[in-house]
């Protein structure tokens, strides 16, 4: 089971639509970019998730001194 409940056959009619609306020269550079922006929202996830951590390990070292 795919993720928000989407099985195999559902994914393979949404690339047959996909394909069908944008062919096939554009289909691989739609999904290059994609694929860089889900990295970058990984990435900047990831990088707001260790400055919150950061912060919260400076305050504690302030409440113990």
């Amino acid at each position: 089971m795919l993720p928000f409940n989407i099985g195999i056959p559902e994914v393979i009619i949404i690339l047959i639509v996909a394909l069908v609306i944008f062919g096939p020269k554009r289909l691989p550079e739609l999904g290059k970019s994609l694929g860089k922006s889900l990295r970058n929202f990984k990435d900047s996830l990831s990088s707001a998730a260790s400055e919150i951590k950061t912060g919260f390990k400076e305050e504690e070292t302030k409440q113990n001194n």
